[in-house]
């Protein structure tokens, strides 16, 4: 497929789209030749991307674009231009959390509190992890004999 030449504002376009967070030196400002983005991805590496000021409607050559893209977005030309002009954020490998996933406590719970294995919790659903802390909770406390 042929893509546009891509410009300033294209590039500035999939950082905000994205979510990229503009970099501010020790005094706030964010520099005066360059508008410098990061973003932060779930794998710990940290992207920066470094647009020309004013980002406007200045094209970019081919080399340069071609290393922008990989080194800087770390996108391929498809993913970018989807993101510019369909809004679509390029899938940086984020896992999906399940709708029914156990929060962490409830799992620490049920292991300390209930002795079950790691193996049986992952078997269960949402709603009987909660009803097996529920039934232990309303119990009465074992008495100690010692008394």
């Amino acid at each position: 497929m042929t893509w546009p030449a891509p410009t300033r504002s294209d590039h500035e376009t999939f950082c905000t789209t994205e979510g990229w967070e503009p970099v501010r030196d020790s005094r706030g400002r964010t520099g005066t030749h360059h508008v410098t983005y990061e973003l932060h991805l779930h794998d710990g590496r940290i992207l920066r991307a470094r647009i020309s000021h004013p980002p406007d409607r200045t094209t970019y050559g081919k080399s340069i674009w071609s290393h922008i893209l990989k080194d800087q977005l770390d996108v391929n030309e498809a993913e970018f231009w989807a993101c510019v002009r369909d809004k679509v954020k390029p899938n940086r490998g984020k896992r999906k959390v399940p709708e029914e996933a156990l929060p962490a406590d409830l799992v620490h719970l049920l292991i300390t509190r209930l002795g079950l294995s790691e193996a049986e919790i992952a078997k269960m659903s949402k709603a009987d992890a909660i009803a097996r802390m529920q039934e232990h909770w309303s119990k009465p406390p074992e008495n100690d004999a010692t008394h």
